[in-house]
C-alpha cells in the first residue's frame, strides 16, 4: 500500500447492512488510517453494522450521496493530519474493497491524482453520459462508476458542490476541466445489486456537463 502516506477510506451507505459487513471485511486494514461510513438516513441495521466492522459513523440526515461525500470531506479537513488520499466505496459495492490498493498505486507510484474504478458493466444512461463527456472535453472515461480513489488536495480544489447524484459525474467532469493527471482500473464483476436511484442520474449527469462547459 502507501506506508508515508495517509490513506482514509469514505463509505456512503443507504441501506445496505446486507453488503457493508463484506465490504468492510475485505478493505486493506493494513495501509489504511480510517474507515468512515457515512450513513445517509438508513432505516436498516447499517450504522450498527458499520460500527460493528470497526468504522466511524457519521450521519447524513438528507440521505444525498453528494452530502455523504462532502459530510466526510468537512470531517477529514477538521482533523489535526488530513489525508494524502481518500477513496470513494459505495456500500453497494463490496467487491471493490480488494481494488483499493490498485487504485492508490497509480497515486504512490506515478504521481497520478485521481485514480477511477472502470465498471465492467455500463447501462445505457452512463454510456451517453461518457460518450458526451468525451465530445465536450476530449477526455474518455470508460465509465462514471463512484469507486475512485483521490489525492485529498485535488479533491479540495475540485470544489465539489453536488449533494445528490450528480456527484460522480461532476467530480469527472471538474477533474477534466482542471486539469488533473487521471488514471483508471478495472474493477472486478459485483452482481450489479446497486443503488438504481444514483444509477439513474442521468439529468444531473448532463447539467454538469453542459454547465461546466460554458463556464470560463
Amino acid at each position: 500500500m502507501a506506508p508515508s502516506m495517509v490513506v482514509d477510506v469514505v463509505v456512503p451507505a443507504r441501506d445496505h447492512a446486507a453488503s457493508l459487513g463484506p465490504l468492510l471485511r475485505d478493505l486493506p486494514h493494513r495501509g489504511i488510517r480510517s474507515v468512515v461510513v457515512v450513513d445517509r438516513a438508513s432505516t436498516d441495521r447499517t450504522a450498527e453494522v458499520a460500527r460493528d466492522g470497526g468504522a466511524l459513523v457519521l450521519r447524513e440526515p438528507t440521505g444525498g450521496y453528494g452530502a455523504a461525500c462532502l459530510r466526510a470531506q468537512a470531517h477529514f479537513s477538521a482533523l489535526p493530519r488530513v489525508p494524502d488520499i481518500v477513496v470513494f466505496v459505495p456500500g453497494d459495492r463490496p467487491a471493490a474493497a480488494a481494488a483499493v490498493a490498485a487504485l492508490i498505486a497509480p497515486i504512490v507510484e506515478r504521481g497520478m491524482e485521481l485514480v477511477m474504478g472502470g465498471e465492467p458493466k455500463r447501462h445505457l444512461d452512463e454510456k451517453v453520459v461518457t460518450k458526451l463527456i468525451d465530445t465536450v472535453y476530449r477526455h474518455r472515461w470508460s465509465s462514471v462508476g463512484p469507486v475512485r480513489a483521490i489525492r485529498f488536495p485535488a479533491l479540495i480544489a475540485l470544489g465539489m458542490s453536488d449533494r445528490g447524484d450528480g456527484w460522480d459525474v461532476e467530480m469527472l467532469v471538474r477533474a477534466v476541466k482542471l486539469g488533473l493527471s487521471c488514471d483508471e482500473v478495472v474493477l472486478a464483476d459485483d452482481d450489479d445489486k446497486r443503488d438504481s436511484t444514483r444509477r439513474r442520474a442521468f439529468g444531473r449527469a448532463l447539467l454538469h456537463i453542459l454547465r461546466h462547459a460554458t463556464m470560463r
